[in-house]
């Protein structure tokens, strides 16, 4: 096959369409990234040239070519208990807030989006076991989603790396894993305590039916949108919550830059984001 060419012109033109797609920005830097990733799925799927691959991109009926270059374009990089602060936050503050106003015996609610490989949902789920008297008290739910169908096939099989877990108390390494010749796999009753499900949050549609929930991690996502895209996810996470509901973002990441729809809530262990109670 002759050496497959991606111009700036066609550089631009997938630029555009992902972005609709996925709500993601490749900014010019990302150019070589975005080439390499273009030019493995060109050979991979055999349509010769860029002309010919955007095609299939763009008028495919079952979507699969668009999931499988998404599955290599988006970048999943976690370990456990990332940001720990903000897990403290979540059993110390967060949640004594949530069961404060709770009117029901219905089951707490959380989404964690993006799951990556699945570290951050299953560091709720551990931190909740082991820092939060109330677990006994309250059936709690996790859902996990992602736009990535090969990361969340990994979370599901909860088989992690020495880098991922490394930041894990031995001891909790030593509970909640076992040790196989591949690395740590996550304990089954930890594994059946996570959802984990696809969701594009640029596309309204795989979003509409995420309600009524008391707490949502979004962390270190927004990074990769623009502020139009921003937005947008801010809404799609608005309308998830209940009123008086918790948003957490990444550290370098800020709800208040894009969207007034939330107020900032100060805790002691960190700084995160509440729909108000008015809303409707």
């Amino acid at each position: 096959m002759a050496e497959i060419e991606i111009t700036s012109a066609d550089f631009e033109k997938f630029r555009e369409f992902f972005y609709r797609k996925t709500g993601i920005q490749f900014e010019p830097s990302k150019r070589y990234f975005v080439d390499k990733r273009l030019v493995e799925r060109i050979e991979a799927t055999q349509t010769q040239n860029f002309r010919n691959y955007f095609t299939t991109l763009r008028f495919e009926a079952s979507g699969e070519e668009l999931q499988n270059l998404t599955n290599i374009m988006t970048v999943n990089e976690t370990y456990f208990f990332r940001e720990e602060y903000q897990f403290e936050c979540l059993v110390n503050s967060i949640l004594p807030d949530v069961v404060s106003r709770k009117g029901d015996n219905g089951p707490i609610r959380i989404w964690a989006v993006p799951s990556s490989s699945g570290e951050e949902p299953y560091s709720i789920a551990m931190y909740l076991l082991e820092f939060w008297a109330g677990i006994n008290q309250w059936d709690v739910e996790i859902i996990s989603s992602d736009i990535d169908t090969e990361v969340l096939a990994k979370a599901r099989a909860g088989l992690y790396s020495d880098r991922s877990v490394q930041h894990l108390p031995l001891r909790l390494l030593q509970k909640y894993f076992k040790s196989t010749g591949d690395g740590h796999q996550i304990s089954q009753d930890l594994r059946d305590a996570v959802d984990f499900t696809r969701v594009n949050l640029a596309d309204r549609g795989t979003t509409r039916d995420y309600r009524d929930f008391d707490v949502v991690f979004c962390r270190n996502l927004l990074i990769y949108f623009d502020d139009i895209s921003r937005r947008g996810a801010a809404e799609t996470i608005y309308d998830a919550l209940k009123p008086e509901g918790f948003v957490c973002l990444g550290h370098s990441e800020s709800m208040s830059r894009f969207s007034s729809l939330y107020k900032v809530r100060k805790f002691d262990e960190a700084r995160v984001y509440q729909r108000p109670a008015d809303s409707k």
